[in-house]
């Protein structure tokens, strides 16, 4: 093998491209990056940026066929070639190149590498249209797409790992296209996105949602006749490659343009994010959560993260986020989003048939679970197991089946108001790309690996903004010191802001400051979180029910101490009455229910303080009352 020319480090700032052939450029000027097969070793490591690539991974790369006895020794030459070519990332001066137990990692920085940046911007234009900033989401999916120069990776694409990784990124390019053209057309901007429609169609013909963009697009144009051309042509096509129909909601985009009626803007999915058994989660508008909206959007969006836990007490806008988040994440999931909720009305445990059953229902999957005289049918209360003999076979062929069908799917699914991780377990995807959003009060540690996120109480801005749309702007103008105290006694908690709102909606005549003073009331505070068959105490009370014994007792002492502001580890050791280590395993149990919060940061047990919220404590005392 010959040795690569070794080249003195760049000392600027190098900027590597994928998307389109694989450059890297320092101060503007091109590097050159070797022979074909140290560009291909470089390639793969910046596919997979500031993570460990294997050795096999790199070795198919290079020789997919038949790798010489050499490749290992070979491939140590290319890397320190690159080494050396690129210098060290970053001020630190650290390698560039290292390599760990895992493999070779290429350490790089988002303003390094174009499909970081392009990333970015994507994620940042997602969120912005998550706002309703829509022309800022088409300007920043714009920067992204001005990124893309053609094809990724075109000039290495003979190797297959490389094609892969090089398809992987073209269908990103390729959804953030659609995104930013959808954009465009909600702007009432549809001619912009007309021309590059076309020639991505042309290229990927039987990619539905750009067929159905550049349909809208030439529809909302005045060029209707074009537009119902393109569907015919899709309806063709599709016969006569794959044998089937377009998408039910392809067909209705068409019917819409032929009668003239509400321009649709893109075709819905199959089956919505809410199950027909399901009561609202909300009844005024989502607000606030703008980061953990966030969050979701760019954990689910990017499609990396299969399950993730939003968790927080009874109340706290769970599901409101995440049927929020389910809506915004329509076009990331083609095969639909489905809501179960995994308890009844009466706050108990749902048995995995009976979730097993609706998920079955909602989705068309089939199976005997949800057989008549089966556990799992509606109103029956099943045993977890699924009922004994034939019922557990019938519920475990149906657990199959669902596991079936979420390998060949693309869906999002929502298991809301999850009380155990034993309640799930069974249900989550093992291979595929559906993805799992669950809501729990608990913390649910058992499960793993998935991705948190902690609803903390509402900011005060939040909670205003919650208050003023349930009871007007003007009237929360009239007096903003009464409103602040309202929401500060709900205690930042979603639920009962809005149900203070709703209440104060119908008692027109009542000041706020008079209802500010009986929620600062510990006594009637609870009595006055009620709106029509909306209770705060009910709610509280389901949560409170899912605590073991000792764990209220211990809540109960706890809450006492909350009342000025927190308590300490020392503090819960004496009123407690036990050794510090009992202490922490008490409170820290209480973490995991989801009935104290914590610091967000790292911090020492005895540095951090501690909070119980102030409705559950006030429910606490009223039970250790009673």
């Amino acid at each position: 093998m010959t040795r690569p020319p070794v080249r003195t480090a760049p000392t600027g700032a190098v900027y590597f491209s994928l998307l389109g052939p694989l450059t890297a450029r320092l101060d503007g000027h091109e590097l050159p990056l070797g022979p074909r097969k140290q560009r291909l070793v470089l390639a793969t490591l910046l596919s997979r940026p500031n993570t460990p690539v294997p050795v096999e991974v790199l070795t198919d790369a290079v020789w997919p066929d038949d790798p010489p006895r050499t490749a290992r020794k070979n491939l140590q030459v290319y890397v320190s070639a690159a080494r050396t070519l690129l210098g060290p990332a970053g001020h630190e001066g650290r390698d560039r190149v290292v390599h760990g137990c895992g493999g070779y990692l290429l350490r790089i920085a988002e303003g390094e590498l174009d499909t970081l940046r392009f990333g970015s911007l994507a994620r940042a234009g997602r969120a912005a249209a998550g706002r309703g900033d829509l022309a800022g989401a088409a300007r920043l999916l714009r920067e992204a797409l001005d990124l893309w120069e053609g094809p990724p990776l075109n000039d290495l694409r003979d190797s297959a790992g490389v094609a892969e990784e090089a398809g992987r990124l073209e269908a990103r390019c390729l959804t953030v296209y659609e995104d930013w053209a959808e954009t465009e057309i909600e702007l009432g901007r549809p001619s912009v996105a007309v021309d590059g429609l076309r020639d991505l169609v042309e290229r990927h013909p039987l990619r539905e949602r750009l067929r159905a963009a550049w349909m809208n697009s030439l529809h909302q144009s005045g060029r209707q006749a074009e537009a119902l051309a393109v569907y015919d042509d899709y309806r063709q096509l599709m016969a006569r490659e794959l044998g089937l129909e377009p998408s039910p909601a392809m067909a209705a985009l068409y019917r819409s343009m032929l009668g003239r009626g509400r321009e649709a803007r893109r075709p819905a999915p199959a089956r919505e994010a809410v199950s027909p058994a399901a009561p609202p989660a909300c009844t005024a508008a989502f607000t606030g959560r703008p980061g953990e909206l966030r969050e979701l959007l760019e954990v689910l969006g990017c499609g990396e993260e299969r399950v993730v836990v939003v968790s927080g007490p009874a109340g706290a806008g769970k599901s409101a986020l995440a049927l929020r988040a389910a809506h915004l994440l329509a076009d990331r999931f083609p095969d639909g989003r489905v809501r179960v909720r995994v308890r009844r009305e009466d706050g108990t445990a749902r048995s995995r048939a009976e979730v097993l059953a609706e998920l079955g229902r909602l989705c068309g999957v089939a199976g005997n679970a949800a057989a008549p005289g089966n556990a799992a049918s509606p109103g029956h209360a099943a045993s977890p197991e699924g009922g004994a003999g034939g019922d557990r076979a019938a519920t475990a062929a149906l657990a199959d089946a669902w596991q079936e069908w979420q390998a060949r799917h693309r869906a999002l699914v929502v298991l809301d108001d999850v009380p155990d991780e034993a309640s799930v377990r069974g249900l989550l995807s093992r291979s595929g790309k559906c993805s799992v959003l669950i809501t729990a009060r608990g913390q649910l540690a058992g499960l793993a690996p998935v991705h948190r996120i902690a609803l903390p109480a509402l900011a005060d801005g939040e909670a205003l903004e919650l208050l003023g749309k349930l009871i007007g702007a003007g009237r929360l103008r009239a007096d903003p010191g009464a409103a602040l105290r309202i929401v500060r006694a709900c205690g930042g908690l979603p639920l009962a802001v809005e149900v203070s709102g709703m209440r104060l909606a119908v008692l027109r005549h009542l000041p706020l400051a008079e209802y500010a003073d009986r929620l600062d009331d510990p006594s009637a505070a609870l009595d006055e979180l009620v709106a029509g068959d909306m209770s705060v105490r009910r709610r509280i009370a389901s949560g409170w029910q899912d605590l073991a014994d000792g764990d209220r007792w211990v809540l109960g002492r706890l809450a006492g101490l909350a009342e000025d502001g927190g308590f300490t580890l020392d503090r819960a050791t004496e009123a407690l009455g036990c050794g510090e280590r009992a202490a922490i395993r008490a409170v820290e149990s209480l973490i995991d229910a989801g009935a104290v919060t914590s610091p967000a940061g790292e911090v020492t047990a005895h540095a951090a303080l501690y909070e119980v919220p102030r409705l559950l404590g006030l429910y606490a005392h009223e039970r250790e009352g009673a």
